[in-house]
């Protein structure tokens, strides 16, 4: 028996109450009549042939599993902080300053994923500015991305993207060769918007950034280190500022430019315009993402994104439930300690991010103040989700080309659901035979609170008899190998957790050919 789980074995008819079969009702109870002389002897003698033949039916014992849970910080896939321009292993910024929109400066690997001061991650944020990917019409540097979601893989984790149309720089302006195309155009020479370096009404614009857009998702959707894409169509650092102020016609068409685009990567859109989202959430599913998190003060002493933006706007773009389809990622508002130097309330910003259902932060690759660790420990075991198997059971034996039924119950502790899906398979093990077997758990339905998914596998007719190890765990759909760790004990280091042991007992009949 594994030490870190509470198991038993106990008949089947004693675990679960016994309920009528589907499309038969209950009798009512009659009153019972006592039975007298011969009757009563005849009564007897049935009760003992019916209790033989029960004891038979229910010799196949039912093994409980109850998993113990426990408290550690999980790192799990598309949940959690996020590095920023940088990958697990790599040097911080330093102090208050952090760097964003160039290509990334790649840091001599040292061999160790740690990361000094700051969580390790499962997502690696890339956003680089429009004129670094084209550089020429149609140039595409394809190069810049393939070498980040290779490193992001070998270091662990996926990548999130965002191409931003400029900065606020004269080294990130639009790429040379489209301003020297729409220098002096009447439309460019008033522009109404101060965080707008050209004007996205140009028809040019839409052509040759939604363009660029078109082709990120022709080359890139559904790519399995692409985590997802921050949906960024004008302003300043791809934040979208003055986006209300487009036309319905253009809003719409820069859009569609991710929303044709991208099938199967999520998509998550800025916290702004509420034309812009409803759009979008009429079409498919999407998320949102915000870039001042922790900002509770700092721009007014009257004002703050956090107590008289953020839930308003949330309300008022209709995406309060996007979280149950699409991911929300959240962005600090400066770095974290700046909010530890201004005086914030730290428990404060984490708690309205959790009720906002945040499944990752990008911290900007900089410093976790050393006091707050207890309350970023927090923070991450309860950030997206975070799966306690409380339950499971199977029978003790099955037999060669017949079903393994089971039933399982699961805690997901987050406050978001899974948004891949990773199979929940089964896996039977000795020394002469490993055999895996995948269930149909969809667990991107498994918001926060209780989930019950009960199923069976059918068991390969040509295993061996014999006694088996029986594992779970939920796989990446490619390699099937344990992707996802669960808040339990009894993982073992191939990241497969046992249940106990099943018997698979000798085939009826000569073997199969």
């Amino acid at each position: 028996m594994n030490r870190f789980l509470e198991s038993g074995v106990v008949p089947a008819h004693d675990d679960r109450e016994r309920k009528p079969a589907r499309g038969h009702s209950r009798a009512l109870p009659m009153r019972p009549r006592c039975p007298r002389g011969p009757v009563l002897s005849r009564l007897l003698r049935g009760f003992l042939v019916l209790g033989a033949c029960l004891g038979s039916a229910l010799a196949a014992d039912l093994v409980v599993v109850r998993p113990q849970e426990i408290e550690d910080v999980l790192v799990n896939p598309g949940i959690g902080f996020t590095t920023f321009q940088r990958f697990n292993g790599d040097r911080l910024n330093d102090g208050l300053k952090w760097t964003e929109g160039f290509p990334i400066e790649y840091q001599p690997f040292t061999g160790s994923l740690t990361n000094q001061d700051h969580p390790l991650t499962s997502i690696a944020y890339f956003r680089v500015y429009w004129k670094f990917v084209e550089p020429d019409p149609k140039a595409y540097r394809w190069d810049l991305f393939d070498q980040a979601l290779a490193t992001a893989r070998a270091r662990g984790q996926t990548l999130l993207l965002r191409i931003a149309p400029y900065g606020t720089g004269k080294d990130s302006d639009v790429p040379a060769w489209y301003r020297t195309l729409v220098i002096g155009q009447d439309i460019e020479k008033s522009l109404p918007v101060e965080k707008w370096r050209v004007h996205p009404e140009n028809p040019l614009y839409l052509r040759h950034f939604g363009g660029l857009i078109r082709a990120l998702g022709a080359h890139y959707d559904g790519h399995p280190d692409l985590e997802l894409v921050d949906v960024s169509v004008v302003g300043a650092w791809g934040e979208g500022a003055g986006s209300e102020e487009l036309t319905e016609a253009t809003r719409q068409a820069l859009l569609d430019c991710y929303l044709d685009a991208f099938h199967t990567t999520p998509l998550v859109l800025q916290l702004q315009d509420e034309k812009a989202t409803r759009y979008a959430l009429a079409k498919r599913p999407v998320g949102w993402r915000v870039d001042c998190l922790g900002d509770l003060g700092g721009f007014s002493k009257t004002w703050s994104h956090m107590n008289d933006y953020y839930p308003q706007t949330l309300i008022q773009t209709g995406m309060q439930e996007a979280w149950r389809r699409a991911p929300v990622t959240m962005e600090a508002c400066w770095v974290m300690q700046h909010w530890k130097n201004e005086g914030w309330d730290i428990d404060h910003i984490i708690d309205e991010s959790l009720k906002w259902h945040i499944s990752s932060f990008n911290a900007k690759s900089s410093p976790v103040p050393p006091e707050w660790w207890p309350q970023v420990n927090r923070w991450l075991k309860r950030m997206g989700y975070r799966f306690v198997l409380r339950k499971f059971t199977y029978p003790a034996a099955v037999k060669p080309g017949g079903p393994l039924t089971f039933t399982s119950w699961w805690d997901n502790e987050g406050v978001a659901p899974c948004y891949r899906r990773f199979p929940l398979g089964l896996r039977f093990k000795n020394d002469q035979r490993t055999e895996v077997l995948l269930t149909g758990a969809d667990i991107t339905k498994w918001l926060p609170g209780d989930n019950v998914f009960d199923s069976a596998v059918a068991v390969p007719a040509d295993l061996p008899a014999g006694d088996y190890e029986l594992g779970l765990a939920l796989l990446d759909p490619l390699s099937q190998a344990p992707k996802v760790k669960l808040a339990i004990r009894g993982g073992g280091e191939d990241g497969w957790y046992r249940l106990g042991t099943v018997k698979v007992e000798p085939r009826a009949g000569p073997d199969p050919p």
